[in-house]
């Protein structure tokens, strides 16, 4: 690789930086994941300057030739931030750190350059890029970065031990890594991060769980959930999931290993879907089994009702997590309460009635529930595979036609709470929502159309049944 890289340094904030630090005498720096990428050819959003010096100064300087307005300044941190042309650019002055075994936070002091790339997290995120005239575009890499970029390797700049312990974050930092650009994590740093894996508690569910949604981000999820669990990091924050790893044999029957099946659908549900949250209902879909599980001497393993406490398991994860509890929480787990609905469907015969319900109760998520059906379907048994893809066609077909016809999805009953008061001559009751649920009941099981003048007939024959007169 070039050990100049002045060609890539075409952000109009490289020449300014360059102009105010060669004017003052600074020393200035491109560092980090901006240079990581650069070598990698990746697209990158985020540019750190790191100056020997006062790295305020620096930014205001920037701002002011670049007639930025809004500059962000952290003064107790020594970092100042703005945004120009769509990128993040971050200035800070270098710095070294020292830390206490139970808190993260380091004792920071000014330092060279040296100092401040002794202190980054991995090899390939130590390399920096001169920005003064003289050195314009030199790669300084001390730690030989971009062997271990072309090796695919992370490796921390000092010993693991070292680097783990000061900031246990950056042992799932290593994980998302590996997971997001396909590394190999050195054998030492991997032995380092399973002895260190317990100080992962000093670390925040927010942190935490940032650096998780990336791992669940990445393009082949289960590399990064696998190094978590081969490590023991998934078991500190996890425990859910890792219960799902195993296979219990009783009888000569046994069952799939979960923790693995769950893998397979996360990764194949990523190979059609970008969506977070629909990600997240792949992880989530069989948590409650291992509490579910039972053995039946006839039909040998179940998991009943493993959707519906498995639905209910998600909000308490996700409160624990920090995770949103809005509703994308609510999202998560319908599609785990439903995950079943459709390969029921598949199964068997498939009635109009039964796909209006579905309809009704997957509402505008009934893509993305078929998304994750089609994603669960892991057999090893590829005819097995083949007749559940060719039935899942079928159901799709289905849902398209019954959805033309009876209008059901978003389901809104033709006839009004208002509508049942005015006829009956009623004040709010529960005889207005029982009326209104036998008439959805009718038009989901297909005895009358989905048509207000079918459902106002119907409501009159109920009300009639009940008690209930009409107004004249």
């Amino acid at each position: 690789m070039s050990k100049n890289l002045s060609q890539h340094l075409t952000h109009p904030v490289f020449k300014v930086a360059s102009e105010i630090v060669t004017k003052q005498n600074l020393e200035a720096y491109v560092i980090g994941g901006y240079v990581r990428d650069l070598l990698l050819d990746r697209p990158s959003k985020d540019i750190d300057i790191v100056v020997i010096g006062n790295g305020l100064d620096l930014a205001k300087a920037c701002a002011e030739k670049l007639r930025v307005k809004k500059v962000s300044l952290f003064e107790n941190f020594g970092t100042a931030q703005f945004v120009y042309k769509d990128l993040d650019i971050e200035f800070v002055g270098a710095r070294k750190e020292s830390y206490r075994r139970e808190s993260r936070k380091p004792i920071i002091e000014n330092g060279t350059l040296k100092d401040d790339q002794d202190r980054r997290d991995f090899t390939i995120n130590a390399l920096a890029i001169s920005l003064h005239k003289d050195s314009f575009g030199e790669l300084i890499d001390p730690f030989n970065g971009t062997q271990d970029l072309e090796d695919r390797v992370i490796r921390t700049p000092l010993k693991p031990d070292r680097t783990y312990s000061d900031d246990p974050l950056r042992m799932m930092r290593a994980v998302r890594f590996a997971s997001q650009l396909d590394f190999k994590i050195e054998k030492k740093s991997l032995e380092s991060i399973r002895e260190n894996a317990e100080r992962l508690d000093i670390i925040s569910k927010e942190r935490i769980m940032n650096e998780l949604n990336k791992i669940i981000l990445s393009p082949a999820p289960s590399r990064g959930f696998n190094l978590l669990f081969s490590t023991k990091l998934l078991h500190q924050f996890f425990p859910e999931m890792v219960a799902l790893y195993g296979i219990e044999t009783i009888k000569g029957k046994s069952h799939k290993d979960n923790f693995h099946h769950t893998l397979e659908v996360l990764d194949n549900i990523s190979n059609n879907t970008k969506n977070l949250w629909l990600r997240w209902s792949a992880i989530m879909h069989d948590i409650a089994k291992p509490p579910t599980k039972r053995f039946n001497n006839k039909v040998g393993w179940t998991f009943h009702g493993h959707e519906d406490l498995g639905a209910r398991m998600v909000p308490k994860i996700f409160k624990r997590f920090k995770l949103p509890l809005d509703a994308k929480m609510k999202y998560v787990q319908k599609l785990v309460r439903l995950h079943l609905r459709p390969i029921s469907l598949v199964k068997g015969h498939v009635t109009d009635s039964a796909i209006r319900r579905l309809l009704s109760d997957a509402e505008d998520d009934i893509d993305d529930l078929m998304t994750l059906c089609n994603a669960d379907i892991t057999s090893k048994n590829e005819m097995k595979v083949k007749k559940y893809k060719d039935n899942f066609k079928l159901v799709k077909e289905k849902l398209l036609l019954v959805e033309e016809k009876d209008r059901i999805r978003n389901f809104q009953p033709p006839v009004t709470g208002q509508m049942i008061m005015e006829t009956f001559g009623l004040n709010p009751c529960q005889k207005i929502g029982n009326i209104k649920a036998k008439i959805k009941e009718a038009i989901l099981d297909g005895e009358i159309q989905n048509d207000p003048k079918e459902a106002f007939e119907l409501m009159l024959i109920i009300g009639s049944k009940m008690g209930l007169e009409t107004l004249k």
